[in-house]
């Protein structure tokens, strides 16, 4: 009686415990789910390389078009409202300002009148791999230019308004001065006045306020707004900068350069100046005197072929080494690099002497003792008489 009646409720139970099967999504449903958003996946995936497929092919269209328009427009980029379709009129001068970016030099342009806007140079000057190289200066430029002609304007040296100043080595600053008043418009009187203001001029302490031999010899642009006072300083500043590269100690400035001035007067070929540089070491190290005439002559305000007896004998001189140990109170001209360097790194020998012994080609012949000098003297005044 229990058992049938346990196998009567038996069937009841799991309806009353356990979920219907309904509950529960068919595994077919979570699979179709699966595929659907692999296909929205890939739909998106596919709108993408489509939008890169247009950007690339309008690109390649732009460069197409870009190059055809530089064909027929010879390479150059082709007037717009923004630009003047040139070729321009009159003239105008104009300054380019170290550091300047092209777009600072097309602010200038534009204010002067020569491009339409600074855009349009800027345009021209980037398409302009050259432009990179147009230097400081002031130019003299038509009016209303095409800014790619007005960028080749300012690369071609013929635009510069400005005077190329060449200072020898071995000039005096008197020489120097009357070069710079002569290749350019600032007058004598201006960079006499302009040498005696050292501070302005920024000449060195080591200097003592002379300003002989601080005027390095080399070729400086001068524009036509230039001062004497900006001339002197930029030279001065040079000699400065080349011994401070050649690691000069500050307290030797004026000493190499009263040694390198001698050297530079006295000796005709490069390959000529570390013996002499010895050489004057040498004597300096035996206490001997120089008797460097250049710098006698250089304090009697001659030539070296205008000395006398009387000149190589005065005392009162304080330039003649014929009679005065030592080197002189300040350089005697302003030196250049090979002969500031042989300065610095003497030929090794024990030359006591050199002389000429050929005026015209420059020869010059070194020795140790008394009878080698004897021997080049004898042959110089040979040179003299055959070739007087």
């Amino acid at each position: 009686m229990s058992q049938s009646h346990h196998e009567w409720w038996a069937p009841e139970r799991p309806a009353a415990s356990t979920p219907s099967a309904p509950a529960t999504p068919p595994r077919r449903s979570r699979n179709r789910g699966r595929q659907e958003r692999a296909r929205r996946t890939r739909r998106r995936r596919t709108a993408w390389v489509v939008v890169i497929v247009l950007a690339v092919v309008a690109g390649a269209g732009y460069l197409v078009v870009s190059s055809l328009g530089d064909m027929f427009s010879g390479g150059k980029p082709t007037a717009s409202p923004s630009d003047f379709p040139g070729p321009g009129t009159g003239e105008v001068e104009i300054t380019v300002n170290p550091g300047d970016s092209g777009a600072a030099i097309g602010q200038t342009l534009q204010e002067a009148g020569v491009v339409a806007s600074v855009s349009a140079f800027v345009s021209a000057y980037d398409a302009d791999e050259a432009a990179l190289g147009i230097q400081p200066g002031t130019y003299r430029l038509l009016l209303e230019m095409p800014a790619a002609d007005a960028v080749a304007a300012l690369l071609n040296p013929a635009s510069r308004v400005q005077s190329g100043v060449v200072v020898a080595e071995g000039l005096t600053v008197e020489q120097i001065l009357k070069r710079i008043s002569e290749e350019s418009d600032i007058p004598l009187k201006d960079l006499r006045a302009a040498a005696e203001q050292p501070d302005k001029i920024g000449l060195p302490e080591q200097a003592g306020g002379e300003l002989e031999g601080w005027l390095f010899p080399a070729t400086y642009d001068v524009g036509p707004d230039d001062s004497a006072v900006k001339v002197l300083k930029t030279m001065t500043a040079k000699t400065v900068q080349v011994l401070e590269d050649a690691g000069v100690p500050k307290d030797q400035w004026e000493p190499v350069l009263i040694k390198a001035s001698l050297v530079e007067r006295e000796a005709k070929h490069d390959e000529d100046r570390p013996k002499m540089a010895r050489a004057i070491e040498n004597r300096l190290e035996d206490g001997w005197t120089l008797g460097i005439d250049a710098a006698v002559a250089y304090g009697a305000g001659v030539n070296g072929t205008e000395l006398t007896t009387a000149m190589l004998e005065d005392t009162s001189n304080p330039y003649n080494l014929r009679v005065h140990a030592g080197l002189p109170p300040t350089p005697i001209a302003s030196p250049g690099k090979v002969s500031i360097d042989a300065v610095l790194a003497p030929a090794e020998g024990d030359w006591m002497y050199w002389c000429a012994v050929n005026l015209d080609t420059g020869e010059t012949k070194f020795g140790v003792t008394e009878a080698d000098h004897a021997a080049c003297v004898a042959e110089m005044n040979a040179w003299i008489e055959e070739n007087s």
